[in-house]
C-alpha cells in the first residue's frame, strides 16, 4: 500500500465514531435497518400502484400511468419541504419520528380504503367520489411521510461519520461507503417488497398486503427508538446558525468583492473565487439528470404493465403465477450484487489508480449511470418489439387479457441494467448533493437530489400524456389499453435518444465543474 493511501474500511467496523462512543457504524446500523423496513412498507404500495389503479380502481393504462407518475413525482419533491423544516426547526431526529407516525396513519388509512370496495371488472361501476377521495388523501399523506423520512434519515446516517472537529480522509471514506451500504439496505427492502408483498396483494388481497406494510412501519419506529442512545447529538437547529448558513449561501449566489473592493452582481462566485455559487453550480447538474430520472420511472409503470402480458408461470406444473411487479426484484438483486462488488473491489482498485478516496469522482460515477440507463432503454425497446411480433404471430393482437407465448424472463436484462444504473447514477447524485452544500443544509442537499427524481416522474408523465395525445390523434395510441396494439418500443427508443443527448451535455458540464471540497479535486 502506498504511503497515505486509504485502507478499505469494512462495513461491520464500529470506527469513525466520536470520543463518547456515539456515531460511527454502531449508530449507522440502526439507521440502515430502519431504511430497510421503511422501503419494504413504502414499496409495498409504490411498486404495485399501477396494478391497483388499473385493477381495483378500474383506470385506463394511460390514466393510471399519469396518476402514478404524478404521485411519485410529488413524494420525491416533498423532501424539499421536509428537509427545510428539519434543518431549520425540527431537527433530523424528530423529523424521522414524525415520519414514522405519519406512515402509521397513512398506511392504516390505505388498508381501510382497500376494504371499501371489492375488486370488480373494469366494466363494472366505478368507485364513488368519497371512496376515491379517502384513497387519495391516504396516498398523498404517505407521500408527506416520505418527505420527512427520506432526506432526514439518510442525512442523519451520514452525519454519524462527520467528526465534530472537521473532516478527515477516513471520515470521507467511511461516509462514501455509508452511501453504498445505505442503498444496499434499500435494495434488500425493495426486493422483499416487490416479491413477497406484491405476491400477497395480487394473490391474497390488497388489504392483507397494505396491512403488512403498516406492520413494517411499527417495526421501523421501534428500531429507530432503540438506537437513540447511539446517535451522535445533532447540532442545534432553529437558531442563528441555520439562518447564517442560508444567508451565506444566498450571498454567494448574488455578489462577491473583487480585488479592487467593488461589488459585482454575478450568477454568484464564492469568496474563494473557485467557480460559481452553489445554486448556479448545482442547477445544471440537477437539470441534466431529469431524463435519467424519467427512465427510472418506467420500472414501476410501463415495465409492470408490459410484464403483465407475458407468460408468468413459474416453471412447468407449479401453478404459481409471478406478479408482474415481482420482476422489480431483479432490480434489487442487481443492486445488492453490484454494490458490494463496487464498494469492496472496484473502489480499492480504482483508488490505487486515481488516488481519489472513492475511486471515481461523484460526477464520473453519475455519468456512467446515465449511460447505462440509456443502454437499458435500447434493450427494453428491442424486447418490446419482440413481444409485439410474438403477439402478431400467435394471433393474439386483439386479445389483451391472454398471456403471450413469451417468457417474462425476457425482460430481465433491462431490470438488471437499470439496477447497475442506480448504483452508479442515483447513489452518485445523492453523495454529490450531500457534499456540495453547506453543512447546515445537508438535508436540503439530499432533498434537492430527490427532487430530481420527483420532477423526473413529472417529466415522464408529461411525455406519456403528450405522446398519447399526439399518437391517438393520428391513429392507434402508443399507450393503447390493448398493449398488443400499442408501441411502447417507440417510446423506449425516444427515451434512449434523449438519454444520449443528456449524457453528452452532462459530460460537457461535468468537465467544467469545480468541486466545493478540495478532497474532490
Amino acid at each position: 500500500m502506498e504511503p497515505g493511501e486509504l485502507a478499505p474500511r469494512p462495513w461491520p467496523s464500529v470506527g469513525s465514531g466520536s470520543a463518547d462512543g456515539r456515531g460511527g457504524w454502531c449508530a449507522a446500523r440502526f439507521l440502515l435497518a430502519i431504511s430497510f423496513l421503511e422501503l419494504v412498507g413504502f414499496c409495498g404500495v409504490q411498486s404495485n400502484l399501477i396494478m391497483y389503479l388499473t385493477g381495483h380502481l378500474g383506470m385506463s393504462t394511460a390514466a393510471a400511468a399519469a396518476s402514478a407518475n404524478a404521485w411519485t413525482g410529488t413524494e420525491m419533491v416533498l423532501p424539499l419541504a421536509g428537509a427545510l423544516i428539519a434543518d431549520s426547526r425540527l431537527g433530523r431526529y424528530r423529523a424521522v419520528l414524525v415520519a414514522g407516525v405519519l406512515y402509521l396513519l397513512s398506511l392504516g388509512m390505505l388498508t381501510v380504503s382497500s376494504t371499501l370496495r371489492a375488486p370488480e371488472p373494469r366494466a363494472a361501476s366505478s368507485p364513488s367520489f368519497a371512496q376515491l377521495a379517502f384513497f387519495y388523501v391516504a396516498l398523498y399523506l404517505l407521500a408527506v411521510a416520505r418527505g420527512f423520512h427520506r432526506p432526514c434519515a439518510e442525512a442523519l446516517g451520514a452525519d454519524q461519520f462527520t467528526p465534530s472537529d472537521g473532516e478527515d480522509p477516513s471520515s470521507f471514506a467511511s461516509r462514501s461507503s455509508y452511501f453504498n451500504w445505505f442503498h444496499f439496505s434499500l435494495s434488500c427492502g425493495y426486493g422483499l417488497a416487490t416479491t413477497g408483498l406484491t405476491y400477497v396483494e395480487d394473490n391474497v388481497s390488497w388489504t392483507v398486503g397494505f396491512g403488512a406494510c403498516w406492520a413494517m412501519m411499527v417495526l421501523y419506529l421501534a428500531v429507530f427508538l432503540l438506537g437513540t442512545p447511539t446517535y451522535r447529538a445533532e447540532r442545534h437547529v432553529g437558531d442563528v446558525r441555520f439562518v447564517e448558513a442560508v444567508r451565506a449561501w444566498a450571498a454567494r449566489v448574488f455578489r462577491r468583492k473583487d480585488a479592487a473592493g467593488t461589488e459585482r452582481l454575478l450568477a454568484g462566485e464564492p469568496e474563494d473565487g473557485k467557480g460559481k455559487g452553489f445554486v448556479a453550480k448545482l442547477l445544471p447538474i440537477w437539470a441534466t439528470s431529469l431524463i435519467f430520472a424519467a427512465i427510472l420511472a418506467q420500472v414501476s409503470t410501463l415495465f409492470t404493465k408490459q410484464g403483465s402480458t407475458l407468460d408468468r408461470l413459474l416453471g412447468m406444473g407449479t401453478g404459481i403465477v409471478v406478479p408482474p411487479a415481482a420482476l422489480q426484484f431483479f432490480l434489487s438483486f442487481s443492486m445488492v450484487t453490484t454494490l458490494p462488488i463496487y464498494d469492496r473491489l472496484f473502489v480499492p482498485f480504482a483508488r490505487r489508480v486515481t488516488g481519489h478516496h472513492a475511486g471515481l469522482t461523484t460526477l464520473q460515477r453519475i455519468g456512467a449511470g446515465m449511460a447505462t440507463a440509456g443502454v437499458a432503454m435500447v434493450v427494453a425497446a428491442l424486447v418490446e418489439a419482440r413481444r409485439l411480433r410474438v403477439a402478431r404471430e400467435a394471433g393474439l393482437v386483439d386479445k389483451p387479457d391472454a398471456a403471450l407465448p413469451m417468457s417474462l424472463w425476457w425482460m430481465l436484462p433491462q431490470y438488471v441494467l437499470l439496477g447497475v444504473a442506480i448504483v452508479l447514477g442515483e447513489i452518485g447524485l445523492q453523495e454529490f448533493f450531500y457534499d456540495q452544500v453547506p453543512d447546515a443544509l445537508r438535508s436540503v442537499g439530499l432533498a434537492l437530489c430527490m427532487s430530481i427524481f420527483g420532477v423526473g416522474n413529472y417529466v415522464s408523465g408529461m411525455l406519456v400524456s403528450a405522446t398519447d395525445w399526439a399518437t391517438r390523434s393520428t391513429g392507434e395510441s402508443w399507450f393503447s389499453d390493448d398493449l398488443n396494439r400499442a408501441h411502447l418500443d417507440y417510446f423506449y427508443w425516444l427515451l434512449a435518444g434523449l438519454a444520449a443527448l443528456e449524457v453528452a451535455l452532462f459530460l460537457h458540464l461535468a468537465n467544467r465543474y469545480v468541486y466545493r471540497s478540495k478532497d474532490e479535486l
